[in-house]
């Protein structure tokens, strides 16, 4: 499993250089488990005596609760996990001693992605305090021509006898895109007038 800034190619010669019979793979971003769809798929096929081998833990769980999880499942089904890059080392949860390590590493790897995401969050109030954080970009524009043909069916809509569900499913633009634009940009225009 890997983003779209991981050499997935590279990964795949890994596992083939190391018997991978079958390989499973997306380009996705994986932070939550739930969007895994080619993982679960490996997970709900593996057999007793089967072997599941990933290149990095990270390409294998989330978070430590992840990998315990599946960990439990995986040995449930009498089936082993092997993770070639443990620096210079393989893991193998089929000993006790590879059970023990990918526990301390998951936790080791969680740990340092919620260090990560203090200093993501120290970052932009640093940022705010400097008046240099201006927050996500908002979805829509005053370019957007599909925001644009609601707003204009939306002023419309006593004439042509349409709902405002009926706008947005033409349109494709959702109910509080469209209700906030106007908002936001036509409440000016009540105020002068």
């Amino acid at each position: 499993m890997s983003s779209t800034g991981q050499n997935l190619e590279g990964q795949i010669a890994q596992l083939k250089d190391n018997g991978c019979e079958t390989i499973f793979q997306e380009k996705i971003s994986g932070k939550s488990a739930n969007n895994r769809q080619q993982f679960q798929k490996l997970i709900d096929q593996v057999e007793k005596d089967d072997a599941i081998v990933v290149t990095k833990l990270d390409r294998f769980a989330r978070s430590t609760r992840d990998a315990l999880n599946i960990i439990e499942i995986l040995n449930q089904k009498e089936v082993g996990l092997v993770v070639l890059n443990m620096g210079g080392d393989t893991l193998d949860t089929t000993t006790p001693l590879g059970r023990l390590m990918l526990t301390v590493l998951s936790g080791i790897a969680e740990f340092e992605l919620g260090l990560n995401k203090e200093r993501q969050a120290e970052g932009i109030a640093e940022a705010k305090k400097r008046g240099a954080y201006k927050g996500r970009p908002k979805k829509y524009t005053n370019k957007n021509k599909s925001l644009l043909h609601a707003v204009q069916l939306f002023e419309e809509r006593n004439q042509n006898c349409m709902t405002v569900q009926e706008i947005c499913d033409i349109t494709k633009v959702g109910r509080s895109t469209l209700y906030k634009f106007i908002k936001e940009n036509f409440k000016n225009e009540r105020q002068t007038s």
